[in-house]
This record gives C-alpha cells, structure tokens and sequence, in this order.
C-alpha cells in the first residue's frame, strides 16, 4: 500500500514560490509572437495529437494558458464552458452528465458514463475536485465513445493534461493569488533539463480560503473551507526513438465538511434557519481527501513511423466524511463515511503514420479496482453499519482505422469488444455495541453478489475535407457501461447508446474565424439510476425506461486584432419512458428493511411496506439534462506605453434547468436555471502578469445538486488579484 501525506505552510509554499520566480535568472525568456488571428487547438484524445478542426468529434478544448481566462479553475468549472455539459454536486461524488448522460448514481456500483482522464488514466468518481494547476490543456469529447477511449463511455469523456517536462530549456512559472473569503493561492512549476535526453518538471500547488457559510449550530463547523496542497513530479528520458514519461502526483484536500441544507419539501426543511448561507447543525462536520496518481508513459517510434505505446497507471484515492444528516437541529442524524478506491490500468497501442491513404491503430486495455466502502449512520445514536468491498476488471481490445476514398474523402470504422466482471462483499448491520444485539451487529440486508457482461461497440464515420479550411463529417457510433449488482439477488444492467451525428467545421477570413457546428439523435437504453432496492431496502440501482435524446450544438472562436470572442450553445431535448419507482422523499428515516411479503405489517428492520410510496414516474426529460446551456466571453487588448497591455475579459455563462429525479417535482427535484457572470482584467509586462479576477459577478444564489434531501449551493461572488511570472 501507497501512504503519501502531504502538509504545507504559508512558509514553505512562499519558499518555492520564491525559488520559482528566482529561476529566470538560470534562463533567457523569450518574447511570445504577437498574433490578431487564431492559435491552433491541438487535442490528443485520439491518441495522436491533432489540430481540433480536423477530427470528426464534437469536442471543446481550452489551453492551459487559457483556464484563468474562462474562470476555469477545477473540472466542475468546465460546465460553464462547454455547451451540454453538466456537472452536479453530490456530495461524495459528482454527477458529470453530457447531453443528459453520464452518472445519475452515487452508488460505487456505477460506472462513470462519462469518463475523466488526468494525463491518460482514467479517473474514479471521487477525489475529482482538486484545482487545477500546470495544465497543458482540457479537451472535452460529446458523445459516446466506444472505440479509443480507455474505458467505455456512453455520454463523453473529459481529458486533463498536465505539462510535461521539456528538454530543451529552463522554464517554468510562478503565481500568487489573495481575494475575499481569506483565500490565498500560490502555484508554481520549473522544467528543468539535467542532460540532453532527461529532463525534470516540478509543480506544486497551495490554495485556502475561509467557508462561504456561518453554522450556528453548537460545533459552529466551518463547512465548504478550504485547506488544499497538490504536487506533481515529472520526468522524460528520451534517447532516441524511445521516450519514457513518468509522472507522479499526491493531493491533499481538506474542508470543514460538505454545505448543505434540506430540499425544500422534504422532511427537515421547516427546521431549516432562514438564508442559504446560514446552516444549523447539531453534529461535527468533517471532509479530508487524499489521493495519489502515478502514471508512465512508454513510446517507440520504428524507422517506418509505426509507434508503439504503453500507458500504465496506479491510483490510490481515500475519503472520509463526517455529515450531520439532516442538516438541523430538528433530529440527530449523523453518518461517519470512509472510501477508498485503488485502480490499476494498463493500455498498449500501436499507431501507424498518417502520411498515407490508410491509417490505423489497435490496442489492448486493462483495468482493476478494488473499493472499499464503510459507513456508520446513527439516528438519535442508533447504529447502523454498511460495509462494501468490491472488486471490478474492466478489459477490452480495440482497432480503428481510415482509409482516403479520395485524397478529400476519409472511411472511418473503429471496433471494440469489451469485458466487465464484478465481485463484493458486503452488508448492512444494526446495533453494533448495543448489548442486545450481537457483538457485531445484527445483519438486515446483504450487499454481496457479482456480475459480468460484454459488450461490441464501434465507430462508422465519413469525413469530408473539400479544402484545407473545411471539414464535414457524419457517423454512427455506439457507446456502452457496465452494469452491476446490489445484492446477490438483485442486478442491473448495462447502459448502451447509439450516436448519429452530422458536423461542421470550418477556418474562415484568413484565420480571424473558427467555427463548430453538429447535430445528433441518441438513441438511450438502460439508463442507471439510483432507487431503493426492494430486496433488502437499500440504496440500489435500477435501469430506467429507454429515451431519445436529440439535439444541436454549436462553438465559435474570433480573433480580430485587439479583440477577441468566443461562444457556444447546445440545445438538447430528451424524453425518458415510464417507470414505477419508491419516492424516497417520503420515506421515514432510518432502517427499514426490504420489502414485507404480502399481508405482512411492516416491522423495521426486519421489513417494511413499500406499497403506499410506490410512484410512476419518467415521461418526461433525461435527468441533470438542461434543454438549453451556453457560454460567451469577450476581451480586448489595449496597447499601453513600453510594451504593456491592458485586456479586461467578460464571460458568460448560462445553464438552463434541470430535473434530478424522475417524479418530477417542482418543489423537491427541480434544479432551476442560473446564469453566471465573470470577469477578468489583465495587465502584461514583458514577464509579469498581474490580474484582477470576479467570479460570480452578480452574488447569484443557485443550487448545484442534491444527496439525498440535502441540497448543495453554489460559491458567492468572489474577487480578488493574482500575480503571474513567466521564466
């Protein structure tokens, strides 16, 4: 086992700080080219690196340099950037959905259906909310991919990676940043070449604030605070042909605990004190997160150009939380939770040139898991234990290919066969301590079970480059996840989509014009939801009635002297069927055991009637699935005395409503619709940056998610100053 802890003061993160900006002196910066047309957008996420505008995906894609200017600062942000992306908070994890796809489920039964990657390795659902920090870029993928991508997904995928080492100078950078709320930032990296084939990078990251909310409960807890340290060690050998890239990463995370209040409606919500930014709990709150990454890159490039490749990956993420779970005064509801999920991967890939009228690459991928879950849940100091352990084997083999009908007209067709096989132990005990129970506890329900399944998925794909500036392309591809099990009597199955989309891209007036422009019917199975199983009364997992979702989405980019635009759009409109669910809202609290035989008075734990909360719902929209979502930003660079620029930056951001369950309810499942502003003024010298940043420009008050009949809030209006050098 891996145990990596990570501690920083103010002093030692300033130390490297200041041996971050000292370092220019061990290197001669050079002046970036001033441009008035557009930079090109690279992407990887197909396994070679490419300019965006000529691959067939819908796809958004920021620089690393670019994050600060959307006021993107952690992959939650990213849902005010790319149309028909959502990211719901949920607590423990959060529900990334795109075009109403993706995780509707916080139960570690549950695939992510839409995949994050941080440098090439796919990424459990928790520990996803750290800052990012040494970024090269983030790509976001719409739509199922089921050839290429790691792990199969069925509503997209997101790519982070990080700055790699370079051999070929001393470089790097370093930042501070301080604004309300007490927060204080500082990050910094230096790329270091030790000899002609091995180079180093370092990068670290610090960043703190005060909580956003006042508890006045008898802990006065500090929920939402923030206390985070983050480092990022990298290094590149590369004799020749062969290339070896290690990185390894360790994030540290603590905060007084998540901020919530209860949904209104529900059973808590008159105890509630007034004003969302004021809470009242009678219990310790607590959230600490670590984790670390670790991933090694090997490449071989044969004298014909044909590559091999080898990803190989590590993971170890850990949580614990401590909740008062009803968020009042009103009961005594407490829940102690521990999480830890262990991951190892390995993916192989052979590519061949581009260069010619056929192109190709096949690969192999492997992936393990084992997650452990242990929660202790006390109603007014009754216990109840829930222990999972659970192991999963993710594998599958894959090959694509593209052949030039004519020198304008590319065939595409990608294959891949994937394996999922799942086992676990596991169980709910109650009374654990108390001496009429057994020494252990006595069992209620039994969480044990496994289950295996397959799936072919592909790609079909006609792209069309009439010229150098333009590229149309149509396809039909199939995205799948695994399904699962919630006890040994009880499982679910996969969920598979069928993609068909058209698309439009295109550089106009000499390069001042970028545009994106798709449209796509998905045809919806299996949708993986949480509900209570009623085999043994717990939380479980359940496949909703099938839906079509369809929709437009549209990007573009500007650049035309000074100024600077950027926009898209995505309207979205889906329709789940019909299906007979339990409505938790109503359910009393504690254990209540699975469902009573017929004739049987319920007799918690032992068993309870759920017939009177039995509801239908569906008929109506994909769930966390806003009809309409959108983001602009402009800026203009103002020319000032000895070489300095001013640019202040606007952006916007709008995110339509949505439902999170499918009874629809206006009063406990509606999350309505926000629109966010920020900006941003910049001032350039040579090396030096300094910013004035506003986040949230108009205080708006919006909720983010739900767990359970909690609720989550957005941050406030924040603001503040950073101070940037390049070296």
């Amino acid at each position: 086992m891996v145990k990596v802890t990570l501690q920083a003061t103010s002093a030692t993160m300033a130390t490297a700080m200041a041996l971050c900006l000292s370092a220019s002196a061990l290197a001669q910066s050079a002046p970036q080219p001033a441009s008035d047309t557009l930079q090109d957008i690279v992407v990887t996420a197909e396994r070679r690196t490419e300019n965006l505008q000529d691959v067939a995906i819908a796809a958004m894609a920021i620089s690393g340099d670019k994050l600060a200017d959307k006021a993107v600062t952690r992959l939650s942000d990213l849902q005010f950037a790319s149309p028909a992306l959502t990211v719901t908070d949920a607590g423990l994890t959060q529900s990334v959905n795109i075009r109403g796809i993706g995780l509707a489920s916080g139960s570690p039964q549950v695939a992510n259906g839409v995949a994050t990657y941080i440098d090439g390795l796919f990424q459990p659902p928790i520990v996803t909310t750290n800052s990012f920090y040494d970024i090269a870029n983030v790509e976001v993928l719409r739509g199922p991919q089921g050839t290429l991508v790691g792990s199969n997904s069925t509503g997209g995928a997101m790519f982070i990676t990080s700055k790699s080492p370079e051999l070929d100078r001393v470089e790097g950078y370093g930042e501070v940043a301080y604004g309300n709320y007490a927060t204080v930032a500082t990050q910094g990296a230096i790329n270091i070449p030790l000899t002609d084939t091995l180079a180093i990078r370092l990068a670290a990251n610090h960043r703190e604030h005060d909580s956003y909310y006042d508890d006045v409960g008898p802990y006065h807890n500090q929920p939402g605070g923030l206390n985070e340290t983050d480092g990022r060690l990298g290094v590149l050998w590369r004799p020749g042909a062969f290339q070896a890239l290690l990185k390894v990463e360790a994030a540290n995370k603590n905060t007084g605990g998540y901020a919530y209040r209860p949904v209104p409606g529900t059973l808590y919500a008159d105890a509630a004190v007034p004003g969302i930014r004021n809470l009242d709990y009678n219990a310790p709150t607590q959230n600490s997160e670590r984790a670390i990454i670790n991933s090694l890159e090997l490449r071989y490039e044969f004298e014909d150009g044909i590559t091999v490749r080898s990803l190989s990956g590590f993971q170890n993420k850990r949580i614990n939380n401590l909740y008062d779970s009803d968020a009042t005064e009103a009961a005594t509801q407490t829940e102690q939770q521990y999480v830890r999920e262990r991951e190892w991967t390995e993916e192989v890939n052979i590519l061949s040139p581009t260069d010619g009228a056929f192109n190709w690459i096949v690969g192999g991928y492997y992936q393990r898991n084992k997650i452990d879950v242990d929660i202790l849940n006390e109603n007014a100091g009754f216990p109840t234990n829930i222990g999972t352990k659970n192991n999963k084997l993710t594998t599958g083999v894959f090959a694509q290919g593209g052949y030039k009908i004519t020198p304008d007209l590319e065939l595409q067709v990608g294959a891949r066969e994937s394996w999922f096989h799942v086992t676990g132990d596991g169980g709910v005990y109650i009374g654990r301590g108390i001496p009429v129970f057994p020494a252990n506890g006595l069992q209620v329900a039994d969480t044990a079970g496994r289950h295996d399944d397959s799936m072919p998925t592909g790609k079909v794909a006609l792209n069309w480059k009439p010229d150098a500036d333009t590229l149309f392309y149509a396809f039909a591809a199939r995205g799948y996840k695994p399904g699962g099990f919630n006890s040994s009597t009880s499982e679910f199955s996969p969920e598979t989509v069928w993609d068909y989309e058209v698309g439009w891209k295109s550089t106009l007036l000499d390069g001042h014009l970028r545009t994106q422009l798709g449209a796509f019917y998905n045809d919806y199975k299996g949708f993986q939801f949480g509900r209570i199983d009623l085999t043994n009364g717990q939380n479980g997992v359940v496949n909703l009635a099938d839906a079509t979702i369809k929709g437009v989405e549209g990007q573009v980019q500007a650049k035309f002297g000074a100024f600077g635009a950027d926009a898209g759009f995505a309207y979205v409109d889906s329709q789940l069927g019909s299906i007979t669910v339990v409505d938790q809202r109503l359910l009393p609290p504690g254990t209540l055991g699975p469902q009573c035989p017929a004739g049987t008075a319920s007799n918690p734990p032992v068993c309870f009637d759920y017939t009177g909360y039995l509801r239908t719902g569906g008929g109506g929209p994909n769930l966390f699935s806003p009809k309409w979502t959108g983001n602009a930003g402009i800026d203009y660079t103002i020319e000032l005395p000895n070489g300095m620029t001013l640019t202040p930056r606007l952006n916007l951001a709008y995110v339509g409503p949505s439902y999170t369950d499918i009874l629809y309810s206006r009063v406990t499942d509606y999350l309505a619709a926000r629109t966010l502003l920020s900006a941003l003024v910049t001032l350039r010298s040579g090396d030096w940056t300094v910013e004035a940043y506003a986040t949230n420009l108009t205080d708006r008050k919006y909720v983010t998610g739900q767990s359970g009949n909690n609720e989550f809030y957005g941050a406030p209006r924040e603001y503040g100053l950073r101070l940037h050098r390049e070296f």
